[in-house]
């Protein structure tokens, strides 16, 4: 994840939804994927699981 602009720790690398918003994001020090959802002032965020229930990770190069 080299290409991480400004260097953040984390990054957004999916939206969808207007009113109601879906967002994952990745750790960019773990690679840790994280499932963001929004509902007017309601919202909560989890680890993105894969099929047998372990953190879905993204590879970073290095130390991040």
């Amino acid at each position: 994840m080299s290409d991480n602009p400004n260097n953040k720790r984390f990054q957004k690398v999916l939206t969808e939804g207007i009113v109601t918003t879906s967002e994952i994001w990745v750790d960019t020090k773990t690679g840790v994927n994280y499932f963001f959802h929004q509902s007017g002032y309601a919202g909560g965020l989890t680890p993105l699981l894969d099929p047998d229930g372990k953190p879905v990770v993204t590879p970073v190069d290095g130390e991040g």
